[in-house]
């Protein structure tokens, strides 16, 4: 599993749909000098876990966008799936009413720049290109810095469904260092007490704590 973190978020154009229009040459980059952005794999439309994680993220949106931070969603389905899945009502296991965009990654190339495909292409003993594993990305996550630098990364295998609150709490931990040049201790969440990277800073810390 590659380490993104330190590096530039891989760029790429595809279409995704965006409050159920679709985005032709949609791409992360636009977002770069404007805006944090929380990007997130899940494995397939019309699952089980997916629909708990991409709701969850929709009812906290209004979170994270003020924060400044743009949540998109990404899976190795076409954007015609995604369309119908938005399409299709909750109590039938559905998406509707999520307004933030969800790429579409058939070639599965997006998933494998960012390491979180489940699988990968291999040749059989007859020289015929097959697939190993599942065609499906695991629950990667990504947090970018309004450079486009990837400041933080988490892979969930695909039964375990991600955290909202955690993704919402390194958010602060990002900004609140980017804007006060404090680090975060174990633990931080808003409103708690950060420390300077010093030995000092460090001493002063573990003596009231």
């Amino acid at each position: 599993m590659a380490v993104l973190v330190g590096k530039k978020a891989p760029s790429f154009k595809a279409t995704a749909v965006v409050d159920l229009e679709f985005e032709e040459d949609f791409s992360l980059d636009q977002y770069i000098g404007k805006q944090h952005v929380l990007f997130y794999f899940y494995p397939m439309d019309f699952t089980f876990v997916c629909p708990t994680e991409i709701i969850a993220f929709q009812d906290r949106l209004e979170e994270f966008t003020r924060k400044g931070v743009a949540v998109v969603g990404c899976s190795t389905d076409s954007h015609q799936s995604h369309w119908a899945w938005l399409n299709t009502p909750r109590e039938r296991g559905g998406i509707e009413g999520v307004t933030y965009p969800l790429v579409a990654d058939a070639t599965k190339t997006i998933s494998a720049n960012y390491d979180v495909l489940a699988g990968h292409y291999d040749y059989n003993e007859e020289g015929e290109m097959i697939f190993v594993g599942e065609p499906v990305a695991y629950r990667g996550l990504f947090l970018i810095d309004k450079q486009g630098i990837v400041r933080h990364q988490v892979v969930n295998d695909l039964p375990l469904g991600r955290s909202i609150d955690e993704a919402l709490r390194m958010v602060d931990a990002l900004q609140y260092f980017e804007e006060k040049g404090e680090v975060c201790p174990a633990n931080w969440e808003e409103g708690k007490e950060a420390m300077q990277a010093t030995h000092e800073g460090v001493s002063t810390y573990l003596a009231s704590h």
